[in-house]
């Protein structure tokens, strides 16, 4: 039996992890999926937002701007990548330059420091590459980048490390409660017992909620497609560009990445399925037409991904973090659109505060643990590394000699760990994820295969039970002579 299960291995269920795990507290993650980070925490723009969008007054206002000021430490303690590189939001216009001001109001009112309106030739001489016809900008220093998925990682591997317990596959069926302080929570592979349940399972999270009778609330799945270029165009420009909002979101931005890429997107689409991450050709023509109002020197050429995600849009338009209606004990963390990502950190530590006060009522409140350790290292980067770096790594583990992803300069010796971290990496884009591996280029043409050899050896499996992504997405079918035939000729 557990005293806490979240519902959902995304940033935010792996946030409120780390955080539970400086307690006493048994605590399970249950992920449907076969990694963290697969929905939308592994898809999206990896902006950590200034606060200057959300209404004054609102929990999205007020965790975005706590979020973004805990970046630099966590990021230090964790180990992933984040710089604060800056936001610009462009007008076009003067009605855009009055939605400058107004942007810029919200954001002192929410706390946001340092904003300022800049000029034509202020915001030019910061990005030469920008649309010449803009009548200024609206500039907010506090804005940074990050790697949504290496977050996410971070989190749930330091989580891990503290005791924390992560179930991948285990999509939940259903909910019950199983006394007056205990819930039965049915997986796919098996049931479990807790206390308290938190409900972070993102696009799904209105369907968990059903599942203990509460009804207030539902998610929207609203679609948005990207287009990241190759690292030749990641200095086009060196802060995030985005044009004056709308009521489906922050538009369509042009934005640099913690890797050295640039991604541009963006659309914004409401759509019926929650499983609908498929591009189109319609979404993508209009990301990159909208792009060049901000930059018009943006390139056709040398995109070499395009992906979508969804966001789970709530009715109210506001984060939904609270106990359920329907049991206190069962707390509903929904809702979670943009700037989720920027929030995670603070959304944890206000979880465990609502935790903490529910426990207070039945005579016990949560207990610091000594031992809990904040600091976790990240899979040693051979492409970062100095050559003094690169000889001793190759001298303590000579696997980190041989290079398997030829575009980003991923190692044998990096791939050997992100198997055996916690929790382990188990296909091929769990790896990706971790490593870059495949995220060069030429999409993993050259390295895949290689990838498979070393999972195949190291986790003792055939090459054809090795998936991309999980259940239903094998990479081989098995030997051609097993298909053919012995006596087959080519």
């Amino acid at each position: 039996m557990f005293d806490v299960a979240i519902i959902g291995a995304g940033v935010i269920g792996c946030s409120i992890a780390r955080e539970l795990a400086r307690y006493k507290l048994d605590v399970c993650v249950l992920e449907a999926k076969a990694d963290v980070a697969m929905g939308s925490s592994g898809a999206n723009s990896g902006i950590v937002h200034a606060g200057y969008d959300c209404k004054p007054g609102t929990l999205m206002a007020r965790l975005n701007v706590e979020g973004n000021i805990m970046y630099d430490d966590i990021s230090r303690e964790l180990d992933f990548p984040f710089k604060r590189n800056g936001s610009m939001v462009l007008a076009f216009t003067e009605e855009d330059m009055q939605t400058l001001y107004h942007l810029m109001d919200q954001g002192i009112k929410n706390g946001v420091t340092q904003l300022k309106i800049l000029t034509t030739q202020e915001a030019l001489r910061m990005e030469p590459n920008l649309n010449p016809d803009i009548k200024g900008a609206l500039w907010a220093p506090t804005g940074g980048i990050t790697s949504p998925f290496e977050v996410t990682i971070a989190m749930a591997e330091n989580a891990a490390e503290n005791g924390v317990q992560f179930y991948l596959d285990h999509a939940v069926l259903s909910i019950q409660r199983y006394s007056d302080e205990k819930f039965r929570i049915t997986t796919s592979k098996g049931d479990f017992i807790s206390r308290y349940v938190i409900n972070a399972a993102g696009i799904n999270s209105d369907l968990i909620g059903q599942m203990v009778g509460e009804h207030s609330f539902s998610i929207h799945p609203r679609k948005g497609e990207y287009c990241l270029y190759d690292k030749k165009w990641g200095d086009l420009v060196t802060s995030t560009i985005f044009q004056p909002p709308s009521r489906l979101g922050k538009g369509v931005l042009v934005t640099p990445t913690v890797d050295g890429n640039l991604l541009v997107g963006p659309d914004a689409v409401d759509v019926d399925q929650r499983d609908d991450v498929n591009t189109t050709d319609d979404g993508l023509r209009f990301v990159y037409q909208k792009a060049l109002e901000s930059v018009p020197y943006l390139p056709r050429t040398d995109i070499i991904t395009q992906f979508a995600g969804l966001r789970a849009i709530a009715d109210g338009g506001d984060f939904i973090i609270r106990p359920s209606n329907t049991a206190e004990e069962f707390i509903q963390v929904a809702g979670i659109c943009s700037p989720g990502l920027s929030a995670a950190p603070a959304i944890g530590k206000y979880v465990a505060d609502i935790l903490n006060g529910i426990m207070q009522k039945k005579g016990r409140g949560l207990e610091s643990r000594r031992d809990f350790n904040p600091n976790r290292r990240g899979i040693s980067r051979f492409s970062d590394a100095d050559w003094n770096t690169r000889a001793e790594l190759i001298k303590k583990d000579q696997r980190f000699g041989r290079i398997i992803c030829r575009c980003e300069m991923v190692t044998e010796g990096e791939i050997v760990q992100a198997l055996r971290r916690n929790p382990p990496a188990l296909t091929v884009d769990a790896i990706k994820r971790r490593t870059r591996a495949g995220m060069g280029r030429c999409q993993g043409g050259f390295c895949t295969p290689r990838i498979m050899e070393i999972m195949e050896r190291e986790l003792g499996i055939p090459m054809d039970r090795i998936t991309k992504k999980g259940e239903g997405s094998k990479m081989v079918l098995g030997k051609i002579k097993d298909f053919l035939g012995e006596d087959a000729r080519c």
